[in-house]
């Protein structure tokens, strides 16, 4: 992860490789030039700067529980690295409070303008994580209270009624595809705007921030009752982060015991996509799971997203897709009550990190492959 997605010039990680030659693993990554004029389309679908914010998020996970099993001192400046990367993504572009996906590599400034609420999701949750734990020095924790505040501010201003509760792109105009409303949301996204305000709250104590949390708390939770069986395994993940955040804050008992309960399914969710996409991963040869991502310059295929081109990755999607699952889904069983996974589910894990070639495989997903062991070893469910 460190040596191949890893982009040091803006300490975010992109999604995919496209080599694995030392050096060229991320040529396809857009120019400045492409990004400022918002090419292929304004989230930079497709071109490996999609999920940087996302990507930092899970990694910050990743450090904390890490930092939890081994207390290695080295990792205090990874996760500085992480966090100031993150930080990037939410001021280089002077838009207060909106969370850039990624930042480009080659001027260390150029950002696609539309976000979405998944970016926001892991962005808070990982900052969050990352300020209760023991890595951030006083001054790195001030400026997470102002990230975190800076986005809750923005939150306050955009998403009302008159802008359909829509965080909106960062020129301020509405986002055509959904993917940045806060509210009237589907279940699996009914927490995220409450989780938003919480985290802020929770480290700034700031009252207003308290009274937006209380204003959607009970609602969300309500509405997060039946997510969907066949959600994807992040939305799942990132139902579960909101989720967590809420949880750890509530001082009702009762609707925490709700919130626990929400959790519970999600959990139980994952198991199901855990076991589905562990068979998916089974069918394939060691030759198609080695597959890289294409230049997406170069696709034969484009699909038109409401006006936003998105070049098509062809198989390359499914292999990039089923490592990512795997990981995400093993996290989910892992978030709440850790000890209620099975012996079985356990040795899965282990089996699927063991038979896994990472040295060839391309997708950002293997993230969240550390994650799920980092989380498993913190919880004592595997061994070295």
């Amino acid at each position: 992860t460190w040596n191949r997605f890893y982009l040091p010039k803006v300490q975010t990680f992109g999604d995919y490789l496209s080599s694995y030659e030392k050096g060229k693993e991320q040529v396809h990554l857009p120019t400045a030039e492409e990004v400022k004029r918002q090419y292929p389309n304004p989230c930079g679908y497709s071109t490996g700067m999609e999920d940087g914010a996302i990507l930092g998020g899970a990694m910050l996970s990743v450090l904390c529980d890490r930092y939890a099993v081994t207390g290695e001192e080295g990792l205090r400046e990874k996760a500085a690295s992480v966090f100031a990367g993150l930080k990037r993504c939410v001021t280089v572009h002077g838009v207060r409070g909106f969370v850039a996906r990624n930042v480009c590599p080659e001027d260390g400034k150029s950002v696609y303008i539309n976000s979405s609420r998944d970016q926001v999701t892991h962005f808070v949750h990982g900052l969050w994580q990352y300020y209760h734990s023991p890595l951030p020095d006083e001054d790195t924790k001030l400026q997470v209270r102002t990230v975190l505040a800076d986005v809750a501010e923005r939150m306050t201003k955009f998403v009302t009624p008159e802008n359909d509760f829509d965080f909106c792109r960062a020129d301020g105009e509405r986002c055509p595809l959904g993917i940045c409303r806060m509210w009237n949301v589907q279940p699996h996204e009914a927490a995220r705007l409450p989780m938003i305000y919480a985290a802020a709250w929770d480290v700034t104590r700031d009252e207003r921030y308290r009274k937006e949390w209380r204003r959607y708390a009970a609602d969300a939770i309500a509405q997060s009752a039946n997510p969907g069986e066949n959600k994807p395994a992040y939305a799942l993940l990132q139902m579960q982060c909101s989720l967590e955040v809420l949880h750890g804050l509530e001082p009702d008992a009762e609707l925490k015991k709700t919130i626990h309960e929400r959790m519970t399914h999600v959990r139980d969710l994952a198991a199901k996509r855990f076991t589905s996409v562990l068979s998916q991963i089974a069918k394939k040869s060691p030759e198609e799971m080695k597959m890289l991502g294409p230049d997406w310059r170069h696709v034969s295929v484009w699909k038109n997203q409401k006006g936003y081109p998105n070049p098509q990755w062809g198989p390359y999607r499914e292999i990039w897709h089923i490592t990512r699952e795997a990981g995400e889904s093993a996290l989910i069983l892992l978030m709440v009550d850790p000890t209620s996974v099975s012996a079985a589910q356990q040795a899965s894990l282990a089996g699927l990190i063991r038979g896994f070639d990472y040295e060839h495989n391309s997708s950002c997903g293997i993230i969240y492959h550390l994650a799920a062991y980092w989380k498993a070893r913190r919880n004592r469910l595997l061994a070295p």
